[in-house]
């Protein structure tokens, strides 16, 4: 069974090692969006100083200073065992243990309105990839979830907190399923914050995350509520970048 992958007694057979010259800095914020990737590197002067490799293809991870503060920045890939992996490796490339993770996410609630900021408190495991670095449970809590909550309401940011479901097949995400996760308390649905979560448990690093509401599940027909060409509000709201910056100097105060 699945569930019952997590082996806390015995070794990785591949051992993960630090780089010898790791870029020291306060936080690594984490975006899924090429297009605030883009966004990121006209607007400040960011500086590629490695590549996380795979067989997809090399990750440029990059960094920037940003009132007094050094972050790194990179684009991941959709899906927990994409998402953690590159994660992995790029921990392995900067001295910090504070990540800032933000996307896109569906929504459970039609009353959440159309590109709020949403933070999980905890998720749903409905994906494989947490089962290898957490017990099992039916939920991993999203610890630093408070930490989110202050930040966004010391800048006065409209937010809603809840449960996630993360989903490994969004393409079957059925009826029945989002009735039952709605019931539970998940106000959205995404692919990689429950297997984020344990991997940063596991490993002793600090997760911040939050979540744009796009398309809404809670509706007679799906709805993308999206509103032409506008990205405003939605997974690739350029703006989130600068939230993600602004959270990244409040918890490094």
């Amino acid at each position: 069974m699945i569930t019952s992958s997590f082996d806390p007694n015995s070794p990785a057979i591949i051992q993960l090692h630090p780089a010898e010259d790791r870029l020291k800095c306060d936080a690594c914020i984490v975006t899924f969006s090429d297009v605030i990737e883009e966004y990121v590197l006209n607007r400040y002067p960011c500086r590629e100083f490695a590549q996380e490799r795979n067989a997809c293809g090399p990750t440029p991870v990059y960094s920037l200073e940003y009132k007094g503060r050094t972050l790194a920045f990179y684009k991941t890939l959709i899906g927990a065992p994409a998402a953690v992996g590159l994660l992995e490796g790029v921990a392995m490339l900067v001295d910090t243990k504070e990540f800032i993770v933000f996307g896109g996410a569906g929504c459970l609630d039609k009353e959440i309105a159309h590109g709020k900021v949403m933070v999980p408190a905890w998720a749903w495991r409905d994906e494989g990839t947490s089962y290898h670095y957490a017990a099992p449970a039916d939920r991993i809590v999203v610890k630093n979830y408070q930490a989110v909550e202050a930040f966004l309401k010391s800048r006065g940011l409209p937010y809603v907190t809840g449960g996630t479901w993360t989903t490994d097949a969004f393409f079957r995400e059925t009826e029945g399923n989002f009735q039952k996760r709605k019931a539970e308390g998940c106000i959205s649905v995404e692919m990689e914050c429950a297997a984020l979560q344990a991997m940063c448990d596991f490993r002793g690093y600090e997760l911040y995350y939050f979540l744009t509401s796009g398309d809404l599940l809670d509706a007679p027909q799906w709805d993308p509520r999206s509103e032409g060409d506008s990205l405003t509000g939605t997974q690739h709201d350029m703006s989130h970048f600068d939230i993600a910056a602004e959270l990244a100097c409040f918890i490094s105060a």
